[in-house]
């Protein structure tokens, strides 16, 4: 007689049993992963060569950076070196300009005391005569340190347009000509430059100045 399949009863697994299909489940389900690995490639670790070449470009940023700014610093040091020294001379300038102008308008003391001298030349034990030189001995002391130099020629000199003023001719045959005959006023310069010219007077009618010869 044929026995039902359906009327069959199933025995319950033991644990035994149950581990055994767990550790097959576990088998296929690596197995898979194994597979599926394949199938994807294997990656492996990551690329840093973009890093590398972002690294480089900044690198070579920053030292084109650095350079601007070393070219900036060195233009920005000469710039000051210039308005360093142009500022010194202007103000050395200024100086020499203040200096002259107080110079120029105590020339006309000298003047006056060189005069009060001469007038009273003749009255040698006059205390106030005594008084005057002093003084004027120590005023032109004092401008001399300060790089005044008096141009004060003699009689038969050369006659110098750039530094002479002739204010009057007198005929002397005797001297060539164009000769100092009189220094009427003193000139004057500081520091080579010409503050005021001498006044004098200027022979004419003797013989042409021999011109020096160059050696």
């Amino acid at each position: 007689m044929t026995q039902n399949p359906q009327n069959e009863t199933t025995e319950p697994m033991d644990d035994e049993a149950v581990e055994a299909v767990e550790a097959e489940v576990v088998d296929d389900v690596d197995d898979d992963e194994a597979v599926a690995g394949q199938a994807g490639g294997d990656t492996g670790p990551a690329d840093n060569s973009d890093s590398k070449v972002d690294d480089k470009d900044q690198i070579a940023q920053l030292q084109s950076q650095l350079a601007d700014t070393k070219d900036k610093y060195v233009r920005l040091k000469a710039e000051w070196d210039n308005y360093r020294k142009r500022t010194a001379a202007e103000r050395a300038e200024e100086r020499s300009r203040a200096n002259e102008r107080l110079v120029t308008n105590l020339l006309q003391v000298l003047d006056d005391m060189e005069r009060a001298i001469d007038n009273a030349s003749g009255n040698e034990d006059d205390p106030m005569l005594a008084g005057v030189k002093a003084i004027y001995s120590k005023m032109t002391d004092v401008l001399t340190r300060e790089g005044l130099e008096a141009i004060d020629p003699k009689a038969g000199d050369p006659f110098d347009i750039e530094s002479h003023n002739a204010v009057a001719k007198v005929d002397d045959s005797t001297v060539p000509e164009e000769s100092i005959c009189q220094v009427y006023q003193k000139g004057y310069k500081m520091g080579g430059k010409l503050l005021r010219t001498a006044m004098v007077t200027v022979t004419t009618g003797g013989p042409k100045r021999q011109k020096p010869t160059e050696e």
